[in-house]
């Protein structure tokens, strides 16, 4: 198969576009607008593969899309572009509805067209694959549940209403045009190459330089979080197996809350780079003022995928946070240029008087 990646320059699309040339015989299309989040350089071990090209295109433009899927002959679609971090949709929402639901709309239209073009037997084959978020599930209570794919939506920030719009746009593509459509909502990921806004990589780095590590509310929060190399096989088996107009779960079995979290970066970060002094870096943990909306609680039962696709994650929680950090501490090439320029670390989601929401 050739497979377009919308979004192929950001964290978990370049896991995506990583996964497909090192491990399968698939080609790939990215297609990345490359905004503040996208790096190229996550790209670099496999730019100079020739089961490889890459786009600069932004998924508003439906006609240059369009294009594109037909020059490549393109055979599924795995939709990631997004923006999606859920701080920076509280300061500035237009870009998410102008993004994850209109850029969604054009790209599902731009698809369509093309896929009313094929072949029958390529028609028949072909796959969009929607990629969301757990988040449009809402919050759970604290010690019970757990989200499957027939939970009902309730988002709460403007990050997963715009998400749950799309996945909404996608499923009715399927169930008005017959566009075969597959859609997938995921825990919290990280690993990687991931920009440094999100709370792991944000710790690590902070944690690295000596500088408080802010915590929300009191760390009680909780996520299941999901190794980024894990989900992208997951994706893929999604795309290749998944029957068109179903969902599926996929989570990492890793309930943690935030607390846990940082405590447990802490404590590797100081194994494997100890402070001069020898001292925890867990006291550098400061409780800041919590964000407006945060839901208490997301866990997912990943039931569906591993029954149905036989899909299951490789990585515990503790083995993909120690690769996690030592990739960070071995790769400051990496994330150095970001923290000099396009992020410093700074705190994100405030209200309109520069007060903690």
């Amino acid at each position: 198969m050739k497979i377009l990646i919308t979004g192929g320059a950001g964290f978990i699309g370049s896991a995506v576009c990583r996964h497909l040339i090192e491990h399968t015989d698939h080609g790939v299309v990215n297609l990345d607008k490359l905004t503040y989040a996208a790096n190229l350089a996550s790209l670099d071990s496999v730019s100079g593969d020739p089961r490889y090209r890459f786009y600069k295109k932004d998924i508003c433009e439906r006609d240059a899309v369009l294009e594109i899927l037909r020059r490549e002959e393109v055979d599924a679609v795995m939709h990631l572009a997004a923006e999606s971090h859920v701080d920076r949709s509280i300061d500035g929402p237009e870009a998410f509805i102008q993004t994850n639901i209109v850029g969604t709309y054009r790209l599902l239209e731009a698809t369509r067209a093309y896929w009313l073009d094929l072949p029958e037997d390529r028609r028949c084959a072909f796959r969009f694959h929607h990629v969301s978020t757990d988040e449009v599930f809402g919050a759970l209570p604290l010690d019970e549940g757990l989200f499957s794919e027939d939970t009902a939506y309730a988002p709460s920030s403007p990050y997963s209403a715009s998400k749950a719009a799309s996945d909404h746009l996608a499923m009715a593509w399927w169930h008005t045009y017959g566009l075969p459509v597959v859609l997938s909502n995921c825990s919290n990921n990280y690993g990687p190459y991931h920009f440094p806004e999100k709370l792991i990589p944000l710790m690590i780095l902070n944690a690295l330089e000596d500088k408080p590590l802010p915590v929300y509310g009191r760390g009680e929060n909780v996520r299941d979080w999901l190794f980024v190399e894990d989900h992208a096989h997951a994706l893929v088996t999604v795309l290749t197996k998944g029957a068109p107009g179903q969902s599926y779960n996929v989570g990492g079995n890793a309930e943690r809350t935030n607390l846990n979290v940082v405590q447990s970066i802490c404590d590797l970060v100081d194994g494997l780079r100890p402070r001069a002094d020898g001292s925890s870096r867990r006291d550098l943990i400061t409780f800041v003022a919590d964000r407006p909306g945060h839901d208490l609680r997301y866990a997912i039962d990943a039931t569906k995928i591993a029954s149905e696709l036989g899909w299951q994650p490789a990585e515990s929680f503790e083995t993909g946070l120690e690769r996690t950090v030592r990739w960070y501490l071995e790769n400051e090439a990496w994330w150095g240029p970001i923290r000099d320029g396009r992020y410093a670390g700074e705190r994100l989601g405030l209200d309109k008087q520069g007060l903690s929401a």
